[in-house]
């Protein structure tokens, strides 16, 4: 009979950024769902459920942007999507982040971009406009809301190579950051 041993548990699996698959719209929708009910109050009220949300994740934004997701063994974290030089999603499960893995999605998805990034976000989302500032991100334009579905005034923001210092989680894989 294996002795049991106590106190210890088994150490957590990396954190692995990949490609994203048609089976990971369910896991991905759950993420996009809770992030903006969680870290965006200021949101009108949800007002499609998890189904559909899959269902444009699986038709819609994976066949048309490049999209990596975190994963932890079978686990969907987050996930970034990339449209042309437009990175038009990045969102964390609320649970993990400042744990490295939003810049870690990030650097994935300048290297995608290496020409630059351009993003939305509104103004009231102070958390990831701080986030997009320390990853040298700059305001290049405002607007009043009238361009999206929550009507809520938006910046949009670029990063070009040229205009940011080296990002720490652009190190390649297997650095001492992939460990959680």
């Amino acid at each position: 009979m294996a002795q049991e041993t106590r106190g210890t548990a088994p150490a957590p699996l990396p954190v692995e950024i990949r490609p994203a698959e048609p089976a990971d719209a369910a896991g991905i929708a759950a993420v996009h769902r809770e992030s903006r009910r969680i870290t965006m109050p200021y949101l009108p009220p949800q007002r499609r459920g998890h189904s559909e949300v899959t269902h444009w994740m699986r038709e819609s934004v994976l066949p048309r942007c490049h999209t990596v997701v975190a994963a932890r063994g079978p686990e969907i974290l987050g996930y970034a999507a990339v449209d042309g030089d437009l990175l038009d999603q990045l969102y964390l499960r609320p649970d993990v982040r400042r744990a490295g893995i939003g810049s870690r999605l990030l650097a994935e998805a300048r290297r995608h971009s290496p020409g630059g990034l351009s993003l939305h976000v509104f103004q009231q989302n102070t958390g990831a406009l701080a986030f997009y500032a320390h990853h040298g991100f700059t305001v290049v334009a405002t607007g009043d809301g009238s361009g999206n579905m929550e009507n809520l005034p938006e910046l949009t923001l670029r990063w070009t190579p040229a205009s940011s210092a080296p990002d720490p989680a652009d190190r390649p894989q297997g650095s001492p950051r992939d460990v959680p």
